[in-house]
């Protein structure tokens, strides 16, 4: 009897997919401009992202800081392959990698930051061209005080906000 209800379940299931139409979220030479959050010292960052083709994105960040005995700095590149489309989401996974520098007190340490992350960029229906984004992934930070592996989960306002023209 249960094998029977699987049974049911799996064909209704492939009839609903099979008969369904799914237009993805095509960023296709579209250029966006927003902010990300994801460096480990904590430094929000103007960002830009393009989309040369369907499924391949390239992102850059810039993140500024000069307060007086506490400043930080960040500039990441990173890379995004779309690996699965729905309606107004994709989901993807990439690689990052910047420089990072932070100044505590009077010391001041400079090294760099890598990461991959898997994540999905959603666009709330109306507002097309706003993408919202979440990541999560591994990340090394190599200052010259020491290397710091970490897991990282970012919501929407922390891992980005990008308005594509």
């Amino acid at each position: 009897m249960r094998n029977r209800i699987v049974c049911a379940l799996a064909a209704l299931l492939a009839g609903v997919f099979a008969t369904s139409s799914v237009q993805a979220k095509d960023l296709s030479h579209r250029l966006g401009v927003g902010y990300k959050n994801q460096f480990a010292s904590d430094v929000p960052a103007v960002a830009l992202q393009y989309y040369p083709g369907a499924d391949l994105g390239l992102s850059a960040a810039l993140g500024v800081d000069t307060q007086k005995d506490n400043s930080r700095f960040g500039a990441m590149a990173k890379l995004y392959r779309i690996i699965f489309q729905e309606d107004n989401l994709n989901f993807y996974m990439g690689a990052g990698a910047g420089v990072v520098t932070t100044e505590v007190a009077t010391k001041s340490e400079s090294g760099f930051e890598l990461m991959g992350f898997v994540g999905t960029e959603f666009f709330l229906p109306g507002l097309e061209n706003l993408g919202f984004s979440f990541e999560a992934g591994t990340a090394v930070t190599s200052l010259s005080s020491g290397v710091r592996f970490r897991t990282f989960g970012d919501s929407p306002l922390r891992a980005g906000i990008i308005f594509y023209f």
